[in-house]
């Protein structure tokens, strides 16, 4: 079987992966398509630290090949995008509704695949960068078989973060102000989640001017060209004289956080979506926060998958959330190290990976 594998050195396809029978609660899945997320890349350079050897990838889509026992709501031959959120579904955070909160599913690495006779671990419990992988039960969830593989990858991970911080994190209301700073995958999924929400004014910011056609496709009203500009603030002051209802900081940049909050108006929200290296820290001025703004950490979108992935299937079908249009390359996963060159060098919205 086909995957790719970090050594802990180096990324590459391997041929030859092993995986066991889904267990009680567990579903084996066939992967069609999976996104490259700058998440796998920060496992492979080192920002996010993560045991080795493990297979890769963690944003895909498939079909069910089989389901261990105690599963019913997915049957071989069902079509479901994965969620990374391995929730236990019966502790006090779950019980309330906050599934990325669970610590159940956090810090805990199965390794469902074997190499040559040793185990590998599976990245963010699910590793899409494989032919087939196992999940929970409550990761694979069912969406109608006419939306293409290659699009609903997506929703998984970045729609599901990019989306998810706008609707159920930082609630944006009709007539609001949105600030995104950075347009990747995580960005564009903010904009179209504020255009969305219903906000009327949404400033993109982005040191490359080549993103600016597809970021107002996503939903932005103003385009401004950070490498173009002496001052990023100033220009955004230009359009948002008071400051943002929402800034969402979508790079990683603990000068960016900074300016996020700098340019919020009173009552304002600071999103961070953005992952700096886990032993950076940020900076700001105390006295900004006293007009009631707020600095907020998300994970994974505040999401609830089994009901927000399927919501999202539905606005696409219905026209309103844009997935064929993130996909900006498709590649067979012999050419993983070209998707991953271009995913580095900003040339993709997202490159996926097919099967």
């Amino acid at each position: 079987m086909r995957g790719v594998v970090f050594d802990g050195k180096q990324a590459r396809v391997v041929d030859d992966l092993e995986i066991r029978d889904p267990g009680p609660g567990e579903v084996l899945v066939a992967i069609a398509a999976a996104g490259l997320c700058h998440s796998d890349l920060s496992v492979i350079d080192g920002t996010i630290p993560f045991p080795s050897p493990v297979v890769l990838g963690h944003e895909g889509a498939g079909v069910v090949e089989a389901v261990g026992p105690g599963v019913a709501h997915v049957v071989p031959g069902d079509h479901v995008a994965l969620s990374t959120l391995a929730n236990c579904g019966t502790c006090a955070d779950c019980d309330r509704g906050r599934p990325t909160m669970c610590r159940k599913a956090i810090g805990m690495p199965g390794r469902p695949y074997a190499r040559g006779g040793e185990p590998l671990y599976q990245f963010a419990s699910n590793s899409a960068f494989a032919e087939r992988t196992i999940v929970r039960a409550v990761q694979a969830v069912k969406i109608p078989d006419d939306i293409p593989m290659t699009s609903a990858a997506l929703i998984g991970c970045g729609v599901l973060t990019g989306v998810g911080a706008v609707l159920n994190r930082a609630r944006v209301d009709r007539g609001d102000s949105v600030l995104v700073i950075g347009t990747g995958g995580i960005g564009l999924n903010v904009l179209q989640g504020a255009r969305i929400a219903g906000a009327t004014t949404i400033v993109a910011v982005d040191a490359n001017p080549a993103k600016e056609a597809v970021a107002r496709q996503f939903g932005a009203t103003h385009f401004i060209d950070a490498s173009a500009v002496t001052d990023t603030s100033a220009a955004v002051r230009e359009v948002l004289a008071t400051g943002a209802d929402h800034a969402f900081e979508c790079v990683g940049s603990v000068q960016l956080i900074r300016q996020a909050i700098d340019l919020l108006d009173r009552h304002g929200q600071a999103v961070l979506l953005g992952v700096p290296g886990f032993k950076e820290e940020a900076s700001f001025l105390v006295s900004s926060l006293y007009l009631d703004k707020t600095v907020m950490g998300c994970r994974y979108g505040s999401s609830r998958p089994q009901r927000d992935i399927a919501l999202y299937a539905e606005l696409y079908r219905q026209g309103l959330l844009l997935l064929d249009e993130l996909v900006t390359e498709v590649y067979p996963v012999e050419d993983f190290a070209k998707a991953v060159d271009d995913a580095r060098h900003g040339r993709v919205a997202r490159g996926v990976l097919r099967f």
